[in-house]
């Protein structure tokens, strides 16, 4: 047996009202519980996405910053990955490869570097500010 949902629509979701809910059957709340559950994980795995990725950005401004500071022709260890790093030696501190995404990378001046990185971080904040308003 069908249960008529009347739903009043925020921000592209469906609200259902106290009423609509005492008229359900018990197999009909459990479903809605369990939707209701996997929202909230979706949302809270998007926030902890946006907020890693925040940090990320973050330290690779930072990361920026501080590279600018070395002398040309500083011996320095290089990360390949998270846990993997090789001997370099830093060649010209002006030019930055910008990874922006999918494995394609970008040669950009420090200062342009920087001002990719506190863009991408502006907009993970709006992302993340949107998310916490739609809850």
């Amino acid at each position: 047996m069908k249960s008529k949902r009347t739903a009043s629509s925020r921000g592209g979701q469906q609200v259902m009202r106290v009423g609509d809910m005492e008229k359900m059957s018990l197999e009909q709340l459990k479903a809605v519980k369990e939707q209701a559950d996997i929202d909230v994980n979706l949302l809270q795995d998007s926030l902890n996405n946006i907020r890693t990725a925040a940090a990320r950005l973050e330290i690779a401004s930072t990361a920026l910053g501080d590279l600018s500071l070395r002398p040309q022709g500083k011996k320095m260890l290089v990360p390949l990955t998270a846990s993997l790093y090789v001997p370099g030696t830093l060649d010209d501190a002006d030019k930055v490869l910008v990874d922006i995404g999918t494995g394609y990378f970008v040669e950009k001046t420090m200062a342009e570097g920087k001002d990719y990185c506190e863009r991408k971080i502006n907009l993970l904040k709006s992302n993340f500010d949107q998310l916490i308003e739609c809850n």
